[in-house]
Formats: structure tokens, C-alpha cells, sequence
């Protein structure tokens, strides 16, 4: 019973990155209308598409300290508004100038729920199971981007520029699925106890744990929370010197996560397709569908080993594979013009391949680590600190590949497209491939195997002055 509960609970709260996915997502598909309908330049594009990462960051930097103070449930819930009003906005939005206002505003509760949930998830979760649970919020997030693809796919019609509406309309779906759910799930046990509810989170405890295993569990965290005592919640203590490792980790995770180029495939992958060769608007959306299948069943291939194989062993497998992957990838399209047709299918392979590495390593390890090396005290902190650091990072790789694109493109391999010269992408995959090698460097020192040890004794770890590498 303590195990369907678990579940139920995990996957509801998950749905928050189902929204997260799909608001990333629909884009997308929504790139090639609204660029035709408002008559933009890829500038404008570019600048639609950061409004919303803009508003991530926001939403991470200011809400770390309020999931403190007024608990994971009411934050998850307030981003489930927010994301409802944001989509209606998104769909409604009569001019540009409203479109990027309506996706900033949206993106505020992509930033809260990007690290609000996979900590309220990791709070509630025995150590045992926490891998796999924390993990349900990236797999709801290739849910929802693949969600995306499809809705975009039903709505876009090349016959008419305006059908990019409905595609974000759409959004208003899981986002009341999460505003209903939530409303009945209960709160973060650590965080009740840490508030001095020991009753009420004794009583979470046993529903998810049992009567036996609650008393050990509450016995751990009250003893840690004793330790912390004379810790203060603030952003001071996050630089205290025995939590540097928990801040490089959280922070270097989420660089090397979004710098080996993930979301320029999420945002762009029609506009990369047609580079590819794939003719309208429509057939790359088709291509793009393939990207979030991938995505989605490699992602459940992570679910299932991050507690059977554990972090380390799949962060150097994926990068390892995204590293050769990009190599490649950026080979194809330099020979792109002798290639032919055997390019374009060649590219959407590697592109695939690319995707399935991703999805069973530092996509959903990065959002799984950082909800676990974080005491206490200051987890909702750390948390948005390493959500913070994401959207950041998200931002400056969106905002900048079209122009990476062009920067590094080799002159006599330039890509057309109805006239317009595109660049070639080989450079900028080469470029993120150069940073995968490096995650693989920095992650044998800073990666640490958190398979099935408490989050309690994680905190004792740091406190202990231990080197990342070496906790088990």
C-alpha cells in the first residue's frame, strides 16, 4: 500500500515537468508560424524563445527562500496557476511585444517547478527509491515535450499562419491536472518537521514509509536537523566552506547539462531538420516527433538503471555517447552538399542518437542531484541555485546558436534555405562537443554516487569534509 502511495504521489507531483516539457516544447512547433504571421527575423526568434528562459531564471532566483518558508505543495500549486494563466496569454497574445511578455510570464513557473518539484519528490521519497522517483520528473518532462510535438503537429497547418495559437491554448490541460492533484497530495515530511510540525510529518512519514520505518527516518532527520541548529537558511550558508563541493555540483551539473547543447535540439530541432534538407515546415515537425520519442523511451531506460546501475556509471555512458555523437553530427553536415539524401537521414540518426545518450545521463541526473547534495536547512536554496544556474545557462546556449551557427561556419559549406543563407551547424556541434568532453573530465571528480544513501547522510558526508568521488 506505502508503495502505491509513493507512486501516486511522485507522479502527480511530476506533472509539473510535464508542463515544464511541454511549455519548452511547443515552441518549437509554434517557430515557423508566428515567425511567418508576425513576418520576424531569427533576432526576434530568438528573443520569443529567451523571454521564457528570462522568466525561468526569475522564478528560480526568487522562489528558493519562499519554498522554505511556505513549503514545496504551495509553491507547486502557485506555479500551477501561473502556468494556466501563462498559456491562455501565450494563445491570446495580439502582437510580438504580448507574445514575449505572455512567455516571460509563463516561464516564472517553469523556473518554480523546475526545482520545486524534483525537491518535493526527493523529500518524500525512501533512499532507496529516490532515484527512480526524482527521475519520474524528467520523464514527465520528455512526456510533455513529446506531447508538444504532437500537438503541434495536430494544430500546424501551412495554409494558416495564425494555427500556432491553439498550440499553446493547449497547455491549460496538464496544467489544471497539476493544480487539482497537488490540492490533495500531502506536504514534504522534512519540511513539516523542519518547522516544527513533528506530528503531521510523523504522520506523512508512516503513510509513505510505514509505522516501523517512520521512526528511523524521523529519528535521522531530527538528529540533523539538531546538527544544523546554529546554520543559518540564508545564502551565506551556501558559502560556508564545507558546502563548496554541494554548490559546484549543483552549479557545474547544470552548465555542463545545458552547454552540450540539448535545448538548441528541444527549440530548434524543425529549423536544424530543414537545414537538414527536410522540405516544410510540417515534415520537420514530423522529424521532430521522433527527437521526443527517443527522448521519452530513453528516459525510461534511465528510470529504470539510475538505482540498479547508479549516477556515476550512467553520467560517463551518456557523455561518452554525446561526445562521439556531436563528432559526428558535425561531420555530416561539413560534407553535407557530397552526402545528398543520404545526409538528411544521416543527420536525424545522429540526432537521435544524440538524444538517446542525453536522456539516460545528465538529463535527468542533473535534476536528480542537485534535489539530493543539499542539506536541510538550505535544500529549497540550493535547489533554485541549481535551477537558478540552468535556466542561466539555457538562456545564453538559446540566445546564442543561431549566431554560433553562423560564427563557426566553414565559408563554401553555408546551408540555403527559400534563399536565405542559414550557416552550417557542424561548427556549433563541434563546439558542444568540446564541452562534453570536458563534463566527462569535471564529472570523475565532482559526480558523487548517491545510489541509496539517506539524504541525512549526504549532509553528514559534507559536513565530514568528504570529496565527492568517494561518497557511497
Amino acid at each position: 500500500m506505502k508503495n502505491t502511495i509513493i507512486y501516486v504521489i511522485a507522479v502527480i507531483a511530476a506533472t509539473g515537468g510535464l508542463l515544464f516539457g511541454f511549455d519548452t516544447g511547443v515552441i518549437s512547433g509554434a517557430i515557423p508560424f508566428f515567425q511567418k504571421d508576425f513576418g520576424l527575423d531569427n533576432s526576434m526568434v530568438e528573443l520569443v524563445t529567451s523571454a521564457g528562459l528570462v522568466g525561468a531564471i526569475l522564478g528560480a532566483l526568487f522562489c528558493g527562500k519562499i519554498t522554505d518558508i511556505l513549503g514545496r505543495k504551495v509553491v507547486i500549486l502557485a506555479s500551477a496557476v501561473i502556468f494556466t494563466i501563462g498559456a491562455l496569454w501565450s494563445g491570446f497574445a495580439p502582437s510580438i511585444e504580448q507574445l514575449i511578455i505572455a512567455r516571460l510570464f509563463l516561464g516564472i513557473a517553469i523556473g518554480v517547478s523546475s526545482f520545486a518539484v524534483p525537491l518535493y519528490i526527493a523529500e518524500i521519497s525512501p533512499a532507496n527509491k529516490r532515484g527512480s522517483l526524482v527521475s519520474m520528473f524528467q520523464l514527465m518532462i520528455t512526456i510533455g515535450v513529446l506531447a508538444s510535438y504532437l500537438s503541434d503537429l495536430m494544430f500546424a497547418d501551412e495554409g494558416d499562419m495564425s494555427c500556432w495559437r491553439p498550440m499553446f491554448y493547449i497547455g491549460v490541460v496538464p496544467a489544471l491536472i497539476l493544480l487539482i492533484g497537488m490540492a490533495f497530495m500531502p506536504e514534504s515530511p522534512r519540511w513539516l518537521i523542519s518547522r516544527g510540525r513533528d506530528e503531521e510529518g510523523k504522520s506523512v512519514l508512516a503513510r509513505i514509509e510505514g509505522n516501523e520505518a517512520m521512526e528511523d527516518s524521523y529519528k535521522t532527520i531530527k538528529n540533523e536537523l539538531i546538527k544544523s541548529e546554529k546554520d543559518k537558511s540564508g545564502i551565506k550558508e551556501l558559502m560556508k566552506p564545507w558546502l563548496r563541493n554541494a554548490v559546484i555540483i549543483g552549479v557545474g551539473i547544470m552548465f555542463f547539462q545545458q552547454f552540450v547543447g540539448i535545448n538548441t535540439v528541444i527549440y530548434y530541432s524543425p529549423k536544424i531538420f530543414l537545414m537538414a534538407g527536410f522540405d516544410g515546415a510540417v515534415s520537420a515537425i514530423w522529424a521532430a516527433v521522433g527527437v521526443g520519442v527517443v527522448n521519452l523511451l530513453f528516459t525510461i531506460v534511465s528510470v529504470y538503471f539510475v538505482d540498479r546501475l547508479g549516477r556515476r556509471k550512467l553520467y560517463f555512458i551518456g557523455l561518452t555517447g554525446i561526445f562521439v555523437s556531436l563528432l559526428l553530427l558535425g561531420i555530416c553536415f561539413t560534407h553535407f552538399s557530397y552526402l545528398g539524401e543520404m545526409g538528411k537521414w544521416l543527420s536525424i540518426i545522429l540526432v537521435f542518437v544524440y538524444v538517446a545518450f542525453y536522456a539516460i545521463s545528465i538529463g535527468p541526473l542533473g535534476w536528480l542531484i542537485i534535489s539530493e547534495v543539499f542539506p536541510q536547512k538550505v535544500r529549497g536554496l540550493g535547489s533554485s541555485l541549481g535551477s537558478l544556474s540552468v535556466w542561466v545557462f539555457n538562456t545564453v546556449v538559446t540566445f546564442t546558436f543561431f549566431k554560433i551557427v553562423k560564427a563557426f561556419t566553414v565559408e563554401g559549406t553555408e546551408i540555403y534555405l527559400d534563399g536565405e543563407n542559414l550557416g552550417n551547424p557542424a561548427g556549433a556541434f563541434w563546439f558542444y562537443a568540446i564541452v562534453a568532453l570536458a563534463a566527462i573530465i569535471w564529472g570523475y571528480f565532482y559526480v558523487p554516487e548517491t545510489k541509496g544513501v539517506t539524504l541525512e547522510k549526504i549532509e553528514e558526508y559534507w559536513r565530514k569534509g568528504g570529496k565527492p568521488r568517494h561518497l557511497r
